[in-house]
């Protein structure tokens, strides 16, 4: 019997510079790889840029280029980075690559067959920055201004045409999947943190945008692009060589084996992901992990209070090998760390 592995980081969004999260990530994950291989697994471990959406958009715009072009330039810096923190990674996809436009159109097109999709109107809360809806009781005001409680983020208030994917139906498909699945969400904390967001029940998810262009056009409606979440998600069966679900790296490698995440992003992957495999009649991934955050001075970094440290100026003073044992020796697995 073949023993397979496989493991992915988040791949990530190149609206700036990588920072010590992307680092922390991007380590852990490698840990995992190597420890695998060492117990003889054939390991696969994928990371990668998420390049639509309209923060690249708006970003490219500000630098005076084209967004292809923007986002060549930032994921290459992304690419390198992989090099410098002596990662072990066997791919690195891109959501501009044609391998993964294929793979999302087929998604698209399963969850238009299964019926989750309907055209609507949207009207709500939006944040650019984290390319996330919010409700009005996840918001607060803070000098006059609406933030992400979570994530301190500004949003804006946001109406337009949208698709909307059914994860209202979804609710109690979900909460029977976790209890039948108890590891697939790590560190349990993070999994009563979704077991009681889904309970709460679920509201039907806008899945396209009308206000922006740079993403993957919906198909026979090309007013819209696809949400970039939707898409982003699918990166880690493109690299599968999905659509072909007979492929033998397919075969031999999906359902995933982990997803290392930021606990900022859980809710996409522990909720929405799996919500859209399973109306696409596709497997889950096994698990996904929630680390927590790197906080500097007890905060997390942020470029507007100017506390982002630079993983690639630490290790030019210190070392890759002083840097990789410091985040894993004090920042406990699973929980926030300040350094």
């Amino acid at each position: 019997m073949n023993k397979n592995f496989y493991i992915t980081t988040p791949i990530y969004y190149p609206s700036g510079k990588p920072h010590m999260g992307h680092a922390y990530s991007s380590i852990i994950a490698d840990i995992f790889a190597r420890f695998k291989r060492l117990e003889d697994y054939n390991v696969l471990f994928l990371t990668g840029t998420d390049e639509h959406g309209q923060k690249i958009q708006k970003e490219a715009k500000k630098n005076n280029k084209e967004p292809k072009i923007f986002c060549d330039e930032l994921s290459e810096t992304f690419r390198s980075l992989t090099k410098i923190l002596n990662l072990s990674n066997n791919d690195f996809i891109r959501t501009t690559e044609k391998r993964h436009y294929k793979s999302v159109l087929e998604i698209w097109d399963r969850l238009v067959a299964s019926g989750d999709i309907y055209l609507d109107k949207y009207s709500g809360w939006y944040s650019v920055s984290d390319e996330a809806f919010y409700d009005e009781e996840e918001l607060e005001n803070i000098n006059g201004n609406k933030v992400s409680k979570s994530s301190g983020s500004n949003v804006e208030w946001v109406e337009e045409e949208s698709y909307f994917f059914k994860l209202s139906a979804w609710s109690g498909k979900l909460l029977e999947f976790y209890k039948k699945n108890p590891n697939f969400i790590l560190p349990t904390s993070r999994k009563n943190e979704v077991i009681k967001f889904v309970e709460k029940g679920l509201k039907d998810l806008s899945i396209s945008r009308t206000s922006f262009s740079w993403g993957i056009p919906v198909p026979k409606n090309e007013k819209h692009v696809i949400y970039v979440w939707l898409d982003a998600l699918t990166n880690y069966i493109s690299a599968l060589n999905f659509p072909n679900v007979e492929d033998k790296k397919y075969k031999d490698y999906w359902p995933a084996d982990i997803h290392i995440i930021g606990k900022d992003i859980l809710r996409f992957h522990a909720v929405f992901w799996p919500a859209f495999l399973l109306a696409a009649k596709l497997l889950p991934p096994k698990r996904v992990f929630g680390h927590g955050w790197i906080l500097s001075n007890e905060k997390k970094m942020s470029k507007s209070i100017g506390n982002i440290l630079d993983p690639i100026e630490i290790i030019k003073t210190y070392g890759i090998d002083q840097l990789r044992y410091y985040l894993i020796k004090e920042v406990s697995l699973g929980n926030d760390g300040n350094v």
